[in-house]
């Protein structure tokens, strides 16, 4: 089928205009359908809410950092970074399009404040912690970039996009894609039981107070360095520290940036985008299970990617109420 991509496309505004239409006019040349906020600048949370919206609907996420880290929401981070989050956790591919020579971006163009210049350079650092960039310097690169990173980004990670009506399968199809559908609900649940019934209990397993040394890697913007620690901290403060999010399916990855964060601020470092050793937050994950506090599974985010997600069970959530809830005073 003749299938177009919606590719939303992020920025700060005043100042990547011509870049913006660049980039636009090249997702159009390639028949995709380009959503952005030109008529619609995220100013507000009413307007954050439905710049939410047209996220869900796109399926790839275009992002052009130039010189300056834009405004910023009453979370004290820009619209830019907070639509970029937004992204990542709702499993949306991301194309990053970062400018390589920032001591050449004209003085107007450029970030004033130190401390915004400092919030530019973290923000950076995490759209390339992990994930593939292109660098550019003028606006008239941007259209190859752009034709060549979505293009490769488009075959490794197909998405659902949009078709015309009259190109959609027939009814009898549909039908039977529904059949299908239906069987697969059905082996699931029986897989599901399946499961439920093999797992035992595990012998000896250490007291819930027990310490368990965590080690975490933080990151300095002044200096730009890495450092490691390790924090000793109990079963039962890791489980209180991150089970108020678990109470829908929370992604994984969200899991461990507000463990490391708890953590970092507990041994009263400083530092951002720290992190939980692989292993580490690993064995976190099968403790908890095997205390039966939480369930991890294998989930689809909202654009069909498929992600970790953590949820508490009916005896994590008794145990997050008793170590959470604020008592009346004796």
């Amino acid at each position: 089928m003749d299938k177009r991509y919606q590719v939303f496309v992020s920025s700060t505004y005043a100042d990547l205009k011509e870049e913006r239409q660049h980039v636009i006019q090249a997702l159009m040349e390639m028949d995709c359908i380009p959503a952005g906020m030109e008529l619609f600048p995220a100013a507000d949370e009413e307007q954050w809410e439905f710049i939410k919206k047209v996220i869900d609907d796109c399926d790839y996420y275009l992002l052009i950092i130039g010189g300056r880290y834009g405004s910023t929401t009453p979370d004290g981070i820009s619209y830019t970074e907070k639509e970029f989050d937004y992204a990542v956790d709702n499993g949306i591919k991301v194309v990053a399009l970062i400018h390589g020579e920032p001591d050449d971006i004209p003085f107007g163009k450029s970030e004033q404040d130190p401390e915004l210049r400092d919030k530019l350079i973290q923000f950076k650092d995490k759209v390339m912690d992990g994930r593939l960039v292109k660098f550019w310097q003028k606006a008239g690169e941007l259209p190859g970039l752009v034709a060549l990173s979505l293009t490769k980004t488009i075959k490794m990670y197909p998405a659902t996009g949009w078709v015309r009506a009259n190109h959609v399968a027939n009814e009898e199809i549909l039908h039977e894609v529904n059949n299908l559908r239906k069987q697969n609900a059905e082996l699931r649940s029986i897989n599901k039981n399946f499961n439920k019934s093999k797992v035992a209990p595990v012998e000896n397993i250490a007291d819930i107070n027990s310490i368990f040394h965590v080690r975490c890697t933080r990151h300095t913007s002044s200096p730009n360095k890495t450092y490691k620690f390790t924090s000793e901290v109990s079963w039962k403060e890791i489980f209180s520290i991150i089970s108020p999010y678990l109470e829908e399916y929370y992604n994984a990855a969200s899991v461990e940036l507000t463990l490391a964060k708890a953590l970092r601020e507990k041994e009263k470092l400083s530092g951002y985008r720290q992190s939980i050793n692989d292993q580490d937050f690993r064995t976190i994950g099968i403790q908890l299970r095997a205390y039966g506090l939480v369930e991890i599974k294998q989930l689809q985010t909202v654009k069909g990617s498929p992600a970790m997600f953590w949820k508490l069970t009916p005896k994590g959530e008794r145990l997050m109420l008793e170590l959470r809830v604020i008592r009346e005073s004796t």
